[in-house]
């Protein structure tokens, strides 16, 4: 499951390859300090910017967004900093770990020839995958 891979460990149909982290996003309190930080301090270019989300690219491309805790769309981003893991299909991915037992949230859902779909992690924390 999610890419893992540890000694014994056999591949199954349940298996989702992780390409890489590539996405992030966080919903805070803090919105106008967070988003000078990564855009003043770390340098990161602004690539979107409404009232309650700013959305910033790293310089491998890879990208973030910074939401206000008034964005309701988001309101499930309770647990802290949501990570975007990088998969091949987004789609199939979810049918795998959905298979496995993994609990999603939401349809899966799609933009600009992206599809991403957020699980809660067996942490109990909020993730996503991507494709």
């Amino acid at each position: 499951m999610l890419g893992r891979r540890t000694a014994g460990h056999r591949e199954d149909e349940h298996d989702v390859e992780v390409k890489g982290m590539g996405w992030l996003g966080i919903r805070t309190a803090y919105f106008e300090q967070t988003v000078a930080l990564f855009r003043d301090v770390m340098n990161l270019e602004v690539i979107r910017e409404e009232h309650d989300v700013v959305g910033l690219r790293f310089p491998d491309d890879s990208e973030m967004e910074v939401w206000r805790p008034s964005d309701e769309f988001h309101s499930f981003f309770t647990t802290g900093p949501v990570v975007g893991f990088r998969v091949d299909d987004a789609e199939q991915g979810r049918a795998q770990m959905e298979a496995a037992g993994i609990e999603f949230i939401g349809p899966l859902q799609h933009s600009e020839g992206a599809k991403w779909t957020h699980f809660r992690g067996t942490d109990g924390n909020i993730y996503e995958i991507y494709s």
